[in-house]
């Protein structure tokens, strides 16, 4: 009998695993985003959540919990339940890279409270000059900036920001002395270029192209690593700079204790989600790159980001509250 009992025990455990992923997903999924409605972030998930739904055959409901740099979002992740395995964080990297440099106190840690699922996208900044500066490329910024140190200015959407550390990052490449300064986000910052507040900021293209267009703007460069194929006329900082990438890249995350089976269904999913071409063409018009990478594709672009964002953040002098 008690043989029985274990060989019993034994086999629903073998079979749990694979009787819950094709379950799954049980009820409506949630995708946290730690910022308000209407960003970057925002966007791609509300758009691959409608596609996701369509696909899963379930509810992905989109849940704005800005606040805290992120520690809000993660709290309404915790109390999701994670082993349920039905809520996500969907985020750029700053969660990961920028915010743990700035707050010692964070109550979460990637690798060991958060995981990657996987990388939907990748939307490039751009760095642009207003007219007035008479340069049209990235090498006459340098020049120019060069001949005169200290007398040129360039505006971010804040301290910290990966605008703000994307300019840090070109200036210590380079031996560049351009003053900083900080607005509080881009709907200040691009406005301040534009009416020659700033002779340079760094921003994202979809915001300056109608400027640009009436030449009220210059955009000089990228800060992918590669050009995009939504702007491929515009070149690279890399071009000038190896190695050279701040690109924003846009996320799915979970928290630990999530089951693998619920990581891997919602990774495979999306990587076919961003091939639609209704999600294309939403992608293109906003110039951000489709990439629907795995776990450990998009771990490594973590470690990279983190890597380069706690360079650029030393650079910037950037301190820890």
């Amino acid at each position: 009998m008690q043989r029985r009992t274990w060989a019993t025990m034994a086999a629903a455990l073998m079979l749990t695993p694979l009787a819950w992923g094709q379950a799954y997903p049980s009820k409506p999924i949630k995708f946290i985003v730690p910022y308000a409605a209407g960003g970057l972030p925002d966007s791609v998930a509300r758009v691959v959540a409608q596609r996701l739904t369509e696909r899963l055959g379930q509810s992905v409901v989109v849940d704005n919990k800005p606040g805290g740099n992120g520690v809000v979002a993660y709290q309404a992740l915790l109390q999701s339940s994670p082993q349920d395995g039905h809520a996500f964080i969907v985020s750029d990297g700053s969660m990961l890279s920028i915010t743990p440099l700035l707050n010692k106190a964070l109550p979460y840690k990637y690798g060991t409270d958060i995981l990657p699922v996987s990388l939907i996208a990748r939307s490039p900044l751009f760095v642009v000059a207003h007219p007035k500066t008479g340069v049209s490329s990235l090498q006459e910024f340098v020049a120019l900036v060069k001949s005169k140190p200290g007398d040129f200015t360039y505006g971010s959407s804040g301290i910290g920001s990966t605008h703000h550390l994307t300019m840090e990052a070109l200036k210590s490449a380079l031996n560049l002395d351009v003053r900083h300064v900080p607005f509080r986000g881009s709907g200040q910052s691009t406005p301040a270029l534009v009416g020659g507040q700033v002779d340079f900021s760094v921003a994202a293209l979809p915001s300056m192209q109608g400027f640009a267009k009436a030449g009220q703007v210059r955009v000089l460069a990228s800060n992918a690593a590669s050009r995009s194929p939504q702007a491929p006329e515009i070149p690279t900082i890399s071009e000038m700079v190896p190695g050279f990438d701040f690109a924003v890249v846009i996320g799915v995350m979970a928290a630990a204790g999530t089951p693998q089976a619920a990581i891997n269904r919602i990774s495979q999913e999306i990587a076919e989600v961003v091939k639609h071409p209704e999600v294309v063409k939403n992608f293109q018009t906003a110039v951000i790159d489709p990439v629907g990478s795995g776990p450990q594709a998009y771990g490594q672009v973590i470690a990279r980001e983190n890597e380069a964002m706690a360079r650029a953040a030393k650079v910037a002098n950037l301190k820890a509250e």
